[in-house]
Order: structure tokens, then sequence, then C-alpha cells
């Protein structure tokens, strides 16, 4: 068994419905790998992007990482039989002669690729990547729905708390009962507005979550929180530069409220940096590693183990992305639960039309592989690597 062909194409992405709102130029990576395995007279094509918040990874998958799989004998990306691919081997291949420590955006490239891994090889073998993999770790997978959340809310050029509140009541009436809105780009008392105005729309603001996006210095990380405490938001994401675990630390010494971290570190060894030293609570916080950003699932696999071994419960952890591949994994792996972009991010805006969201829950995809052939624009854009 070979991958015979790994294709990439670079697609821009808009973190709003209305691509011509400036967006900052984001883009993300296509990425077919087709291997020979010919099931129903076609080859089997597996399928992945490179998740959002990182830009396309053309060059480091086009000069590094493709070609290491491209080069690979049958037997070190197979499986003992030679019947399927062997995933973890593949990444193996993947990450020979990389050095530890470094990780800049290489973790995105392996992540990209390892996905569309995932889904061929789940495709072989005729099942859900949930069902695949569960088997492939030894677990049993009873959930036949996984919770989510909606996220959204950038702040809007124009009119931006009407746009907001509009977002939002669109997100409640698709089926969403917890939603995550975007701060830190204005000033606190418009951010105070926005939280007002969106938590109208829910349950309460018990039911929102907040992402700084890394931005509030030591100073003003303390004084959002404080300003903050007084709704008791679902969670504070993101509130500071990723690797200031002091302030981190010194926030939630303040702030009783939970407390979101991890999407922007890449490993398990940062992951042990955050537990040790950001004073995250164990049984309140949230971990929001993105398993494409950890250099794909055999990185974000080694993440949980090395933070369940210190206590955190899966429960915890809610991956970050907003895609299929995600909800898989928190099936596969017992985890809390995913996040989902409805309007951000075309094509990879979800749910598919197929997978409604009903009191805060989405159904698992039933076709092999991952499911992107159930969301048509998705799937447009990935037929576009055919060639």
């Amino acid at each position: 068994m070979r991958i015979v062909d790994i294709r990439e194409r670079p697609i821009g992405i808009s973190r709003y419905r209305d691509p011509r709102i400036p967006s900052g130029g984001l883009t993300t990576s296509l990425v077919a790998v087709v291997t020979d395995v010919v099931l129903a007279g076609r080859p089997v094509v597996g399928y992945g992007f490179a998740s959002v918040g990182r830009y396309a990874q053309s060059g480091l998958i086009g000069e590094r990482f493709a070609p290491r799989l491209l080069r690979a004998s049958a037997q070190d990306i197979s499986t003992d039989d030679g019947a399927n691919l062997d995933p973890f081997r593949a990444w193996t291949v993947m990450m020979a002669g990389e050095k530890p420590g470094g990780h800049g955006e290489r973790c995105v490239a392996v992540g990209t690729l390892d996905m569309a891994l995932w889904d061929a090889a789940a495709k072989i073998a005729g099942l859900p990547l949930h069902q695949f993999l569960a088997g492939r770790l030894g677990r049993d997978v009873t959930a036949a729905q996984v919770p989510v959340y909606a996220s959204g809310g950038y702040p809007y050029p124009d009119n931006d708390i009407a746009a907001l509140s509009e977002e939002v009541r669109h997100f409640a009436g698709l089926g969403f009962t917890h939603v995550k809105i975007k701060i830190g780009r204005a000033s606190l008392d418009d951010d105070l507005r926005r939280i007002e105005a969106a938590a109208a729309h829910l349950a309460g603001s018990g039911h929102l979550a907040v992402d700084a996006m890394n931005t509030y210095d030591p100073a003003m990380s303390l004084t959002a929180a404080t300003a903050l405490a007084r709704f008791g938001l679902w969670w504070f994401e993101d509130i500071c530069d990723p690797l200031d675990f002091a302030t981190h630390e010194r926030v939630a010494a303040r702030y009783d409220y939970p407390i979101a971290a991890g999407e922007a570190l890449f490993s398990a060894a940062e992951a042990a940096l955050l537990d040790r030293h950001a004073g995250l609570r164990r049984e309140r916080d949230i971990l929001l590693f993105d398993p494409v950003h950890c250099y794909g699932l055999p990185g974000y696999l080694r993440i949980i183990d090395t933070l369940t071994a210190a206590g955190w419960p899966r429960r915890a952890f809610w991956p970050h992305g907003g895609h299929l591949f995600a909800l898989h994994l928190v099936a596969a792996l017992g985890l809390g639960g995913a996040e989902i972009n409805p309007l951000a991010f075309h094509p990879f805006h979800g749910p598919p039309p197929a997978l409604p969201v009903d009191a805060g829950r989405v159904r698992l995809p039933d076709l092999p592989g991952i499911g992107f052939e159930l969301h048509d624009e998705a799937w447009q854009a990935f037929r576009s690597l055919d060639r």
C-alpha cells in the first residue's frame, strides 16, 4: 500500500459570513492524499485542511513533509498486515529528522496531512472516523451525538452591536444553546456592551463564552477579569500572550469563573508548562488545543495523555477549529465537546445541513472517513484538488 500523490492548494477564508469585510488575508491549505487502494472503481483519497487561524502551509507541505510520505515504502506507512494505512507510522515518517522544540508552523503542516491520512484510513476500513479511531485505540464509542457551541462574534466595522445581536439570534435559531464571541479589539466598555447584547439572546450570560484573542497585556488582563466577573460567563478564553503563564496565574487567582486556554500551544511539553505554571483549576477550566495545529492526532493524543495523567478530566478538552474532524475526536476520545463556526471560515462553516444542531448537540457523521462529502461547500473545495 502506497501514497501515490499528494495535492495541496491554499484558499482564502474569512472570519465573517460576508468575505468583503477585511479579515487580514487569512488562508488555509487544502490537501488530498491519494492512495493506490481502489474501492468502487476509484482510488481512495483522504482529504484534510489546516484548520483556521494559522494561514496556509504550502511551503512546508510541498518541500518537506509530503515528499517524505511519497518516498516512504509500503511497510513504513501500512499496518502489519498491509491491509490499511497506519497514520501513526505515517506520522513518524513525516517527523523523521525533525528536532524537538521550535514548533513554528511545521506543526500545522504535519497536522494538515495527518487529517487527510486519517480520512483515507477510515475510508479504506469502511468506517466513520470516530468508530475507526476508537477501535484503533481500544476505546468504546457510545455517544451518537456530541455537545457543540457556536463560535463567531468578531467585531463588525459598522453597526457592531446590531450585527452581533443578529448573529447570536441566528445561532440560537440553529439550535445552539452556547455561543462564543470575541472581545479585546475595542475598549473594555464596548466589549461589556457586546457581552450584554449577546447574552440577551441566550438563556443567560452563563451560556456565553468570550475570547480575548491573546490581546491583553498583564495589567489589562486583570482589569478585564475584574469587569467580566459580574457576568458569570461560561468561560474567558485566550486572555493574554499564550506563554505568559504568570499573568494566567494572577488572573486565575482572582477570577472565580472558568478560564479557557491552550489554543496557541502546540505540544505536550507546552501543555505541561501551562498546567504547571498558569494556575489553571483542573475541576473547572477548559483546554482548547487544536488537534490539527498540535502536529495532528498523534501530537494531540500526547497532550491528552500528559494532562490527564496530571489530573485533568477528559471533559475539559474542547478542541478548537470548528470542523468535522473535531466532532469525531470528541466522540472517540470522550472529550467535553467541540466548536462549530456556523457563519465564518467558508467553506468550512457548519454544521452541514445533514447534521443539524439539536439543543446544543450534533449527530456524528455516518459516512466512511471524516464525512466532508456531507458538506457541499467543503466538498466542492476539496474536489478542486482532483486532476
